[in-house]
């Protein structure tokens, strides 16, 4: 057994041998404790930046959208978003152009949105008199003046508002929502970006003409009548201020986003956004605008505004909704007019040779595929 004085020996003897110098120590700063995964990850993948996203809009159908833009006689734009594939193609997409009866697609969105918060049904009754009725086109103003007063429900002036553009049907509408500061509230809440909305049929198209609203203007070609009796330069200039800065202007960018956004669910509820746009899909206007481009298989809902004429020129011309491909594809299209003196044929052209060129690209990818499929099947 080794006693004291032994082990001090043996220690002395090892300090002795080894200079019993201690290793210099780093400064606490440069000590880094050893890195250590949880005993359960064999490994942890050192995360890489994520690619920025890749605009693939096709080029060939941008170029012929920007053609179309180019060669038209007057303001115009076009935009198209990619619903499911998510790319953008405009020409004119940011220039503010009048709504006209597009604005509908506002009272609408107020409305079901009321509707998935409890506050309005579709098969609530809803009464029209004689102090509702507007201007232009109003087919429901037909039964109004045969019985005094007409009775329905909301759904069915939602049905005339979207698929007839029923001004009465619309501004009734408008209305019961809360009038245009709650369209207005909406369009902010759901960040739709560059659309304005105005103060509802009556005062949008007196304004335009450069008249002060009267109920009895209301009544037969009333209207008309009064704004035929303006002086030219009145009507000239109301028409030159509306164009110039339209209180119900848009960006054709900013609708086909909205548009886009409604398909993909993100504005409304299911069921709401099914009524939407199913109702769309069963308007009876503008046959000859983006309807005139339709090919067997494929679906359309939209909705169509039409503005004044003063002399030649016309204050807005338009057509926008959710083209559908036989495949389920989506795109969201609107063609906006805003000022020109052409024909309303040559109006018409434009929104349809938009309509064919979104429609050739499609059927030309989707043939495209089919082709590679059964090559692949065949080797």
């Amino acid at each position: 057994m080794i006693g004291r004085a032994g082990r001090l020996a043996t220690i002395a003897a090892t300090c002795a041998l080894s200079s019993c110098v201690a290793p210099e120590q780093p400064p606490r700063s440069a000590v880094r404790a050893p890195e250590r995964s949880p005993a359960y990850v064999v490994s942890v993948p050192v995360p890489k930046p994520r690619p920025r996203p890749v605009d693939r809009a096709p080029a060939r159908l941008r170029a012929q959208i920007q053609s179309l833009i180019a060669g038209f006689p007057g303001k115009a734009g076009v935009a198209i978003r990619a619903v499911d594939e998510g790319w953008t193609i405009e020409a004119g997409g940011r220039l503010r152009l009048a709504q006209q009866s597009v604005s509908k697609l506002w009272v609408a969105l107020t409305l079901l949105d009321q509707r998935d918060r409890g506050m309005i049904r579709l098969d609530d009754p809803i009464t029209i008199t004689r102090n509702d009725l507007t201007l232009f086109h109003q087919p429901i103003a037909y039964l109004v003046a045969k019985q005094g007063a007409y009775t329905t429900t909301v759904g069915d002036l939602l049905t005339r508002a979207l698929t007839r553009s029923d001004n009465t049907a619309n501004d009734r509408l408008l209305t019961l929502v809360g009038g245009p500061a709650a369209v207005r509230r909406t369009i902010e809440d759901k960040q739709l970006g560059d659309i304005r909305f105005g103060p509802g049929e009556r005062l949008l198209q007196s304004g335009t003409a450069g008249l002060t609203w009267q109920q009895s203007y209301s009544v037969g070609n009333g209207f008309q009548l009064a704004r035929s009796r303006l002086a030219p330069e009145v009507r000239q200039a109301a028409f030159e201020a509306y164009v110039d800065n339209p209180p119900d202007g848009a960006a054709p960018l900013a609708i086909a986003d909205a548009l886009a956004r409604l398909a993909r669910g993100e504005l409304l509820s299911e069921t709401s956004t099914r009524v939407f746009l199913d109702t769309m899909g069963s308007t009876v206007t503008g046959r000859a605008r983006l309807k005139a481009a339709l090919p067997a298989g494929w679906q359309l809902a939209h909705k169509t505004g039409t503005g004044q004429e003063l002399g030649r020129r016309n204050a807005g011309f338009n057509d926008v909704g959710l083209l559908t491909a036989p495949d389920g594809r989506r795109y969201a299209i609107a063609v906006m007019i805003g000022d020109t003196s052409v024909a309303m044929s040559t109006r018409q052209d434009l929104i349809r040779e938009a309509g064919a060129a979104l429609i050739s690209y499609r059927s030309a990818a989707a043939a495209n595929i089919a082709a590679m499929e059964r090559l692949e099947r065949g080797s």
